[in-house]
């Protein structure tokens, strides 16, 4: 779900970003522009309430949680609806991934050859979830122009990953907002360049310290009637939180 939260999360700077204006007068690089919009979506630390809308053809269900993360390293979710799935918890520190399910008490790393399964059932990856990879660090970045989505002028960048890096996508076409640096729509393409899923931000709203996209939807390509709709209920950034909370043995108390 490195869309989700964005997705669940993709977006944000430990208030420590260049004023707009100052980062609009200048020459951006691709990486750069990338790193901006990340920075702007994650900041230091981050925590607040979201819920996940499943749409399929035939039915849809809502999954409402709480959120932890800082840096790059620490991210955790605690599942507070339905009842059936109350109480499971992910935890993410460094490269390795957990799942708590308190109904049967157990506590399960998830491998990395999991990253690119379905979250929750969702139309967002383990990947998309925790931010394994990083849209920063992984990939190499082109500048490919400039283009209006939804009535924004944004820069249209091709994200191509390094031949050792460890992600799940062989190609990402993102646009990045120019007088926000908000992630405003990304396609997601697999190693043999087909379109897998296509994310688009909505929404823009104040949260906390700035302004982010509150809404996003990623729609798999060729399945119809489906979707995914991920929604920010409220997000503060920057505020403290320990190392130690970000434990195995903190999974079992969090809510």
């Amino acid at each position: 779900m490195k869309r989700f939260i964005f997705i669940l999360t993709c977006l944000l700077a430990g208030g420590l970003l260049l004023p707009f204006q100052s980062l609009k007068s200048q020459e951006l690089t691709a990486k750069e522009i990338i790193k901006t919009a990340d920075e702007k979506n994650r900041g230091e630390t981050m925590k607040g309430e979201m819920s996940m809308t499943i749409v399929r053809p035939k039915w849809e269900r809502t999954i409402s949680m709480k959120s932890w993360s800082k840096g790059d390293d620490y991210f955790m979710i605690y599942i507070t609806a339905p009842a059936k799935e109350e109480g499971q918890v992910f935890l993410k520190v460094g490269k390795e991934m957990w799942n708590y399910v308190p109904t049967i008490s157990r506590m399960i790393k998830i491998p990395p050859s999991m990253m690119m399964q379905s979250w929750m059932g969702s139309d967002f990856t383990n990947d998309d979830l925790v931010k394994q990879s990083s849209i920063v660090v992984d990939y190499d970045h082109h500048l490919l122009g400039e283009e209006t989505i939804r009535g924004k002028e944004c820069y249209k960048l091709e994200l191509i990953p390094h031949e050792d890096a460890a992600v799940v996508w062989g190609k990402i076409i993102s646009w990045i907002t120019k007088d926000g640096f908000d992630l405003w729509k990304s396609e997601y393409y697999d190693e043999d360049g087909e379109l897998q899923n296509t994310e688009n931000a909505y929404d823009i709203k104040q949260m906390g310290d700035r302004k982010i996209p509150t809404r996003m939807e990623i729609i798999p390509a060729d399945e119809e009637g489906k979707k995914t709709v991920l929604n920010i209920l409220n997000t503060t950034f920057n505020e403290p939180i320990d190392d130690s909370f970000f434990s195995k043995q903190n999974m079992k108390k969090v809510n």
